[in-house]
């Protein structure tokens, strides 16, 4: 099929127009992921990659046969991938087709989103803390918020968080993760109102999250740690209870240093598919927004 066909189907397939060849979506992807990997291989030079360049080259890019041999994978096989034949790929080859064609972040997720495959390099899908992240958690204070990821690793908050629940300040970085505290540290837990039925339902949601991520040696790494150091966690998982997503619905707090707060719980999603979030605490009354006003404060003066 010849490039300006194959842009007709996808067209076809985008309209909805199946009177000429019935362009299933499955069909489509094929077809996206054979073009974007042409694209990517014409665009890297054989000196980019150690190779010679030869008197005789007409190809732009690299050809074929070597992004098959720089990927360790046939040569017929990944003629056919580009031809968008029906084939199955595995993770492991999308990795090392990624790491030829020398992806970006943002191609790779593409790549592998074309491909229908969850990416095994937890790096794909981390967050990245821009300056511009920051500077929304400290104009939230007095509102309390952080940035984590899908698997509850606090990756940063401002002053108001850092004493929401205990001083985050003192806990090792490797330490702080939802998960973990919510399971194993006392302070965290005995701030929390209705601590069973939070339990529950935050393994339920990690248990979900974990679905797309077998592979990830970070995940395995905070699930063993919470089935060696929990044992309320190892019979809470048993469950196997799974849910996606929870509305959003007033939580309550017993803060040691201010007293009970009823905030409400949003997550603002930072890309998609990615699992990284803001997570915000709104005061649902007059008490707690007066209170968070005064933790903040407690919490600026312990920095100075």
């Amino acid at each position: 099929m010849t490039t300006m066909t194959q842009d007709a189907a996808l067209a076809r397939g985008e309209r909805g127009d199946r009177s000429e060849g019935d362009a299933r979506p499955a069909e489509i992807r094929r077809h996206e992921l054979a073009g974007f990997l042409r694209s990517r291989r014409e665009r890297i030079t054989p000196e980019d990659v150690g190779l010679p360049r030869g008197a005789r080259r007409r190809t732009p890019g690299l050809r074929r046969e070597e992004v098959a041999h720089l990927s360790a994978v046939g040569v017929t096989w990944y003629t056919w991938l580009e031809q968008a034949r029906d084939i199955q790929v595995s993770a492991q080859v999308l990795d090392s087709l990624a790491r030829t064609l020398r992806l970006d972040v943002s191609e790779r997720a593409h790549l592998f989103g074309l491909a229908g495959a969850i990416d095994p390099a937890p790096a794909a899908s981390c967050a990245r803390l821009t300056p511009e992240l920051r500077q929304m958690l400290d104009q939230l204070d007095p509102m309390p918020a952080c940035v984590q990821n899908g698997r509850y690793d606090i990756l940063a908050y401002n002053s108001t968080y850092r004493l929401l629940l205990c001083d985050l300040d003192e806990i090792p970085p490797e330490d702080r993760n939802w998960m973990l505290l919510a399971f194993t540290h006392e302070q965290w837990r005995s701030a929390i109102v209705s601590l069973d039925d939070v339990l529950r339902i935050m393994a339920a949601k990690f248990r979900s999250g974990m679905a797309d991520h077998l592979a990830e040696p970070t995940w395995k790494s905070v699930l063993n740690r919470l089935l060696d150091e929990s044992a309320e966690f190892r019979e809470v998982w048993e469950r196997h209870e799974v849910v996606r997503s929870v509305p959003s619905k007033v939580k309550h707090f017993l803060n040691p240093l201010v007293g009970p707060l009823a905030v409400v719980h949003t997550d603002l999603w930072l890309g998609r598919d990615c699992g990284a979030r803001m997570v915000t605490y709104t005061p649902a009354d007059d008490a707690t927004r007066a209170r968070l006003d005064t933790l903040r404060e407690l919490s600026l003066s312990r920095s100075s």
